[in-house]
């Protein structure tokens, strides 16, 4: 009785594991492979041998593949003789952590000093363990208004910007106007003269201010700041309130 062996190709169907991890700075494995399909029944896991590497490390955000071969693979049985190892790849993945890099957002009264703050939030997936970054905050606002806290970052010592997808926001300082009362006291120049029969002139006048934020600079004058005078009299050179206009935006009362 003679029993010869099937030439009718078989083919096995090698699928090789996959993993999934976000990047933590550890590395990770995927390893081994699953027999998904064999194309005739009588042919088991057991006629067959396996000689290559199934596994595969990786550290680093990024795609690593196991790379079986079908030389990997040895049939053994005596019974087939044409037997095809197929392989469908499997990947170990790395994802990169999200990470959003956000500076503070403040608002104070003005008191003439600059605002700032040196504030910066890590959120999302945050930073790997002993990974993190250093911050150079230039963000500023001194008179009432609003501007962005601009900032800049640079990645600590072995932090890999390849690991991570990084998002920056801008947080916003804003210095709001001074609502307390300030007076400015105006007082006219004066002047004596005898009677000689000459125009006489008195011009100007001086100022004093309660709070010392506040200057000169910060109201204009558009009337007249002169009296004149020839006959014996008293003369007012009669200044009002409204000839005096508040310009600064940092005081509003």
């Amino acid at each position: 009785l003679t029993v010869t062996e099937m030439t009718a190709k078989v083919t096995v169907t090698i699928t090789e594991n996959s993993g999934s991890y976000m990047y933590d700075g550890a590395e990770h494995t995927a390893s081994g492979y699953e027999v998904t399909n064999i194309s005739n029944d009588l042919y088991k896991t057991g006629d067959f041998t396996f000689s290559g590497n199934d596994k595969v490390t990786g550290t680093d955000a990024g795609t690593y593949d196991m790379e079986l071969k079908a030389s990997d693979f040895t049939n053994n049985s005596k019974n087939f003789s044409n037997v095809e190892f197929v392989i469908v790849d499997g990947t170990l993945e790395i994802s990169k952590r999200s990470v959003t890099l956000t500076s503070a957002t403040q608002e104070k009264v003005y008191d003439g000093t600059a605002l700032t703050n040196n504030e910066v939030t890590v959120g999302g997936d945050g930073f790997a363990d002993g990974e993190g970054a250093s911050y150079d905050v230039t963000g500023t606002q001194t008179a009432v208004g609003s501007s962005a806290n601009t900032f800049s970052y640079t990645l600590n010592e072995g932090t890999k910007a390849a690991n991570y997808d990084i998002t920056t926001t801008a947080g916003t300082l804003t210095v709001t106007e001074l609502t307390d009362k300030v007076t400015v006291t105006i007082t006219e120049n004066s002047g004596s003269e005898t009677y000689d029969g000459a125009e006489k002139t008195v011009t100007g006048y001086t100022v004093s201010i309660d709070n010392k934020l506040y200057t000169d600079a910060d109201f204009t004058f558009s009337g007249k700041a002169t009296v004149k005078g020839t006959d014996a009299g008293t003369y007012n050179m009669e200044l009002k309130a409204s000839d005096f206009t508040n310009n600064s935006k940092n005081f509003s009362n």
